[in-house]
């Protein structure tokens, strides 16, 4: 392979973030701080493919956090940070890729800008690193005691993505097992590899504990200054059948919903609702229902192909809210059901999504049984133009 691939360092444990779990999967902006780095990495036109490194112990939490991403599946890794990076190399051996970035999933703001210096950095040398200079003056110290001052000059902090040409760094990385290096830099220095330094981004900060993901959350509110909100609005009527999609979830009712895909009356309301935060139109002029490729299918991808538009802009999603509205099938035995599935396919929390439903009081359509109605609004944060 030619290209460069992206490596994501997602196994680490957290120990001084403390919270319920392995910071990568902590929520920021609606989203885990790994998918963060996901979505960065996949948006950017020099990288050819992605492979996480994540613990063995994580795999249901990755896979939430990866939801409708398309990812190979993730490699294990080890005891180290040093160990994971070589077993996610050695996991590329068949692909080969002519380079590769190595990224910690606890920086979640790299931009293209800084991927796009290092690769530039690569064309010319075996490796290259993000960093920048040191500006504090540094003080050494011994029993709580100032015992010197070290001074700045030539100093520089290390940040990721760090790259380097593939069998460099992964021979790099062979001959350094159990050294206990700190970072894949150290690794290629002790092989002798020379490496770039490039500007680094004093927005791409490491997440290392709850307070620093407390200011970055902060960060991303400022950032993301665009609040938009959509409305969406469908009806299906009933037809001969024995079961209902119903925001995603499989109900078994007396009658069926008429429609070209899965007739699922709330989710079709939703993906509008949210198209229409983008200005992108209505869920017809994406998925037109006099293309067959769309007949039978579920609505959940029409939902998920929303959410992914909304991720390309920069975006998030901060709240959806369903009204459905029917006689019968009664909602409530089925609500949480519902919030679950919805909160899983535009992978937000489910304290994020409510579903309601109410009656027409026998009036109307709704009100005669002759189908349902469903409407919905999503509120969508964008980053200002």
């Amino acid at each position: 392979m030619s290209g460069t691939v992206a490596l994501i360092v997602a196994a680490g444990r957290g120990s001084r973030f403390g919270g319920d779990g392995p910071k990568q999967y902590a929520d920021l902006g609606g989203q885990p701080l790994l998918r963060h780095c996901l979505e960065q990495f996949q948006r950017h036109p020099g990288i050819a493919a992605l492979q996480t490194v994540i613990h063995a112990d994580d795999h249901e939490l990755y896979a939430q956090a990866t939801a409708g991403l398309d990812l190979p599946p993730p490699a294990l890794g080890g005891a180290s940070r040093q160990e994971s990076v070589r077993l996610g190399l050695e996991h590329l051996t068949t692909l080969a890729p002519a380079r590769v970035l190595i990224h910690d999933a606890a920086r979640p703001f790299v931009d293209a800008g800084l991927i796009d210096r290092i690769l530039a950095a690569l064309d010319t040398a075996p490796g290259a690193i993000a960093a920048l200079p040191v500006t504090d003056t540094l003080k050494r110290g011994t029993g709580g005691l100032v015992a010197g001052t070290v001074s700045r000059q030539d100093l520089w902090r290390a940040q990721t993505p760090q790259g380097f040409r593939y069998a460099e760094i992964l021979a790099a990385h062979r001959a350094a097992a159990g050294a206990e290096l700190t970072d894949d830099a150290a690794v290629a220095e002790h092989a002798g590899l020379a490496v770039t330094l490039v500007e680094g981004g004093a927005d791409n900060i490491k997440i290392t504990t709850a307070r620093d993901l407390i200011r970055a959350e902060r960060w991303t509110s400022a950032r993301q200054d665009e609040t938009r909100v959509g409305n969406g609005f469908d009806v299906h009527r009933f037809c001969t059948g024995d079961y209902l999609n119903l925001c995603g979830v499989y109900i078994p009712y007396t009658h069926s919903l008429m429609g070209h895909s899965d007739a699922d009356v709330g989710l079709h309301a939703l993906t509008d609702a949210i198209l229409g935060a983008l200005g992108a139109g209505d869920i017809g002029s994406h998925f037109p229902p006099s293309d067959a490729r769309w007949r039978d299918a579920e609505s959940a991808l029409f939902l998920r192909h929303a959410a992914e538009m909304v991720g390309t802009r920069g975006g998030r999603i901060a709240h959806v809210d369903v009204t459905l509205i029917c006689e019968q099938p009664k909602v409530g035995p089925h609500r949480a059901a519902m919030v679950a599935r919805i909160a899983e396919v535009l992978n937000i929390a489910a304290e994020r999504v409510s579903v309601k439903a109410t009656t027409t009081e026998g009036l109307g359509f709704t009100g005669r049984g002759e189908g349902i109605a469903a409407q919905a609004t999503a509120t969508v944060r964008l980053p200002s133009a």
